[in-house]
């Protein structure tokens, strides 16, 4: 183990280092600041942010191993911090991920051991693709992400109490507005009519079965397997005294295939990321046989670019947030819901919505950071946090992207009604008026 004075010589040399390739860096200022308070400010406007190294160790990685697991774990351990603009500090992530470093290690056989670890770990990657999405492992999946208590959701979520992308028609409206209108939209392009019954897959906490049971008139059901959204979507229901018009069940949705068709309308919001690419066969090919003839199906979720798609190999998402997620292209995903009978009938791309979503959610949980403590530890907080604002950046950068994507099942007359886009958009009227 180096000596202090060993330690401190090396960490003003990787320091001198790092002030050097940032010399190159050209996006919004920023002050780097080192555990003793060694500080530089790097641009030409005031800092948008600090970026606060806590150890040697992190310093290293900036240099020597900058990936987004090194750095993504820094941060989720408290390593490294980020104080001010969380989102402009992207901007500095893909500096420092963009691969122009000129200072190797000097340290030959550390840096041949970090490229094999990398290896190897692409080859467990594909080997544990193999034995994903099984119904027990997809619970285990779910389970991590959103078994935590609803408390610890609620005050970044709101009331709605909707986990997806909103739908923000005037730039005016506030996120509740916006979840609103997109649970509006759904039930429009759904075609909903009194007496349908509706399908949810992958239900949350209930926020859209509720919508469309009260505001629509059909019966709706949600399914979920997370134990969490299922016992408060009940609750929700009961408080509600729709008992007679909803309900939930907890369980996959490989598990309703009972061979006959039960449902006039389908809709899947932020669920079909977690069925995985080799399974996409299967989930339009079940969704289609739980579908009446002439039946409606609306998939809301998010895909991949091409680039994005052709990088295969851990991620933070992947370790920290969603386990075994995948997000395959927009055209993968057309092609198999069209191989499985689907027809497509149209496709909305909701991009710019998610962002300003996201923006919204970091918000909130930045304000009310100590009462979301009282339900997470601080990791937890850390996790969310960067996730969150990861993914609104990469939404911005178009690195992935979401649609809600309407088909329907040919085999009958019902759903050919004029088609047009105008009566989805139309201000709401009825009882949804009142309502808002």
């Amino acid at each position: 183990m180096p000596t202090a004075t060993k330690a401190d010589a090396l960490s003003h040399k990787l320091y001198a280092g790092l002030t050097h390739e940032l010399e190159a860096y050209h996006g919004p200022s920023f002050e780097l600041r080192l555990w003793d308070d060694t500080c530089a400010t790097y641009g030409s406007a005031l800092p948008e942010f600090t970026i606060i190294v806590k150890s040697l160790n992190v310093l290293k990685a900036l240099l020597w191993n900058p990936t987004e697991l090194t750095l993504g774990d820094a941060f989720v351990k408290g390593d490294l911090e980020v104080e001010g603009d969380i989102f402009a500090m992207f901007e500095f992530a893909d500096f420092v991920f963009s691969g122009k470093h000129s200072i190797e290690s000097p340290l030959s056989a550390r840096r041949i051991a970090i490229l094999a670890t990398k290896a190897l770990k692409r080859l467990q990657y594909a080997f544990n693709d193999l034995f994903v999405h099984t119904l027990r492992r997809d619970r285990q999946a779910i389970s991590f992400h959103y078994d935590k208590p609803p408390e610890f959701f609620a005050p970044w979520l709101g009331p709605t109490m909707v986990y997806s992308c909103a739908y923000f028609c005037r730039n005016s409206e506030s996120l509740e507005e916006a979840q609103r209108n997109k649970l509006d939209l759904i039930c429009k392009k759904l075609r909903l009519h009194p007496g349908d019954q509706m399908l949810d897959i992958g239900c949350g906490w209930g926020s859209l079965i509720l919508h469309a049971a009260k505001y629509y008139g059909v019966h709706a059901t949600g399914i979920t397997l997370s134990e969490q959204q299922f016992a408060f979507a009940r609750r929700r229901i009961a408080d509600e005294g729709l008992d007679s018009e909803c309900e939930v069940r907890l369980c996959d949705y490989r598990e309703l295939d009972h061979g006959v068709p039960t449902f006039d309308k389908i809709a899947s919001v932020g669920m079909f990321e977690h069925v995985g690419w080799q399974n996409l066969g299967t989930y339009f090919e079940t969704v289609k046989k739980l579908l009446k003839p002439g039946g409606a199906f609306l998939n809301h979720g998010i895909v991949s670019s091409l680039d994005e798609y052709k990088k295969h190999g851990p991620s933070f998402i992947r370790k920290y947030v969603f386990p075994d997620t995948e997000l395959a292209t927009l055209p993968i995903v057309t092609t198999e819901a069209e191989q499985a009978g689907f027809e497509l009938r149209d496709v909305e791309c909701l991009r710019e919505h998610y962002e300003r979503t996201l923006h919204g959610w970091v918000d909130r949980l930045e304000q009310c950071k100590r009462d979301l403590l009282n339900y997470a530890d601080p990791e937890t907080y850390r996790i969310w946090q960067l996730y969150m604002a990861g993914s609104a950046e990469a939404f911005r950068k178009a690195k992935i992207s979401i649609y809600q994507m309407l088909f329907s099942k040919p085999g009958s007359e019902e759903y050919c009604e004029p088609s047009t886009r105008a009566d989805w958009l139309i201000e709401p009227q009825g009882r949804f008026a009142d309502a808002n």
